[in-house]
């Protein structure tokens, strides 16, 4: 084992990195920075015949700096598994979804260790980023490698370390966000944290991998349950007539005690709707009802509800039915900044607003087709014309790329879910 830590310290650990996405892409290029050798894996061929290319479908990530990584040797991708084996360190990094039954996915996580288990060799760590339940490193992963004889902490390592990625994020990213590791054994936490300690400039170890576990479902359900909180919040402020962003405004100028959130037309993202299931999931399972959990799922499910029946009632005041009404959505993605759709609070108010007969076009300059249940879309130009034309504008996603002031001078009348246009006039209604 203390060759493996020698390998960490002077930058010739053989890194690799399973799932190349939003987490992984990223994570392999800070190791390919610091001078290791990383091999990054993924099944979808697509995905990594452009990377090969040197094309990065990561804003993160520049082209330029993936070209050179390419260039240099210091990465490359492959849809083949064989070459885990000659890897010191593996990272999965791979999704986990929600089954339609609110049940964990960790499907992936499973293929994963599956591939690395034949090629599982004495002084190999293996750190899991996929976000899943307390227990899954434990109780799913390892049998899968002590199924080949090897003992966890005295033949190989075996560790969970959070993905902490915040995409489009300007200030924080995988160098300067702290990392919590904890690892099977207190050996697997001390190697694991010297991995991480090449890439990122503090790393937090924890007692155990359970404890990184929940560390990160902690994360995600605070955020959760805060939104709902506050959509709850705006709910309450229209049927009072208030403002729900100048309450907010005014609540910030607290210096102490209060952390402001904001409402939205959903809850979005490959996290912050999952993650609080995987544990909702796992306590339910020992008979413990997670009330906040559940209570703030339902209000942030009901909100695109709420966003099409505030469209509608802007209509209604203006004569006109919501079947039938041209509808101009601004911003597909589920944040600004990012191309990610996945769980986007945008598609459930556009199916509902399809559902309901109105007809529906969109703009998001960082999403350039998006389908609905067998229809599909493209982002229109944003012109005055189109504009215009619009019935309504709804503002589902506030990009920076859009021309806001352009959009109050020309719209007949705007739904602001997200209070883009803060400051300017025109037939403006907030959420």
């Amino acid at each position: 084992m203390k060759s493996l830590e020698k390998k960490i310290g002077n930058g010739t650990a053989r890194i690799g990195v399973i799932g190349l996405g939003y987490v992984g892409l990223p994570l392999a290029m800070a190791f390919a920075r610091k001078g290791h050798r990383v091999a990054g894996f993924d099944i979808d061929g697509p995905r990594v015949r452009r990377l090969r290319r040197g094309e990065s479908y990561i804003l993160d990530v520049p082209s330029a700096e993936l070209k050179e990584a390419l260039r240099t040797g210091h990465l490359r991708a492959s849809t083949r598994f064989e070459g885990l084996s000659g890897c010191d360190a593996v990272i999965i990094c791979v999704p986990t979804p929600l089954r339609k039954t609110k049940e964990p996915d960790v499907s992936f996580i499973l293929e994963s260790a599956k591939a690395v288990a034949p090629r599982l060799k004495r002084g190999m760590l293996v750190v899991l980023e996929s976000t899943s339940y307390p227990g899954t490193t434990r109780e799913l992963v390892l049998p899968i490698f002590e199924a080949r004889g090897l003992k966890v902490g005295r033949d190989f390592h075996l560790a969970f370390s959070p993905e902490r990625v915040d995409p489009a994020n300007p200030e924080y990213g995988v160098q300067n966000t702290p990392k919590v590791v904890g690892g099977i054994t207190p050996a697997c936490t001390k190697v694991s944290a010297l991995l991480y300690g090449r890439i990122a400039q503090k790393v937090v170890p924890v007692s155990n991998a359970e404890a990184a576990e929940m560390a990160k479902l902690l994360e995600n359900t605070f955020r959760a349950v805060n939104i709902g909180l506050v959509n709850e919040m705006a709910l309450i402020c229209h049927r009072l007539g208030l403002n729900v962003w100048e309450i907010i405004e005014a609540a910030s100028t607290k210096p102490f005690g209060f952390m402001p959130f904001y409402p939205g037309p959903g809850l979005g993202g490959h996290c912050i709707p999952v993650d609080p299931q995987y544990l909702a999931w796992k306590m339910k399972a020992m008979n413990f009802e997670p009330r906040f959990i559940d209570l703030a799922g339902v209000v942030n499910a009901s909100m695109p509800e709420h966003a099409v029946s505030r469209m509608a009632e802007m209509l209604n005041e203006g004569r006109k039915a919501l079947k039938g009404s041209r509808i101009l959505a601004l911003g597909m993605a589920y944040k600004p900044e990012v191309t990610d759709v996945r769980e986007s609070p945008s598609f459930d108010v556009v199916k509902l607003l399809l559902e309901r007969g109105a007809r529906v076009a969109y703009h998001d300059p960082y999403v350039p087709e998006a389908a609905f249940e067998g229809r599909r879309l493209r982002s229109a130009p944003l012109t005055p014309a189109a504009i215009r034309a619009a019935d309504l504008v709804a503002v589902l996603t506030a990009h920076r790329k859009v021309d806001y002031p352009l959009v109050a001078r020309h719209a007949r009348r705007i739904f602001d879910a997200r209070n883009a246009l803060k400051g300017l006039k025109g037939n403006i209604v907030r959420l």
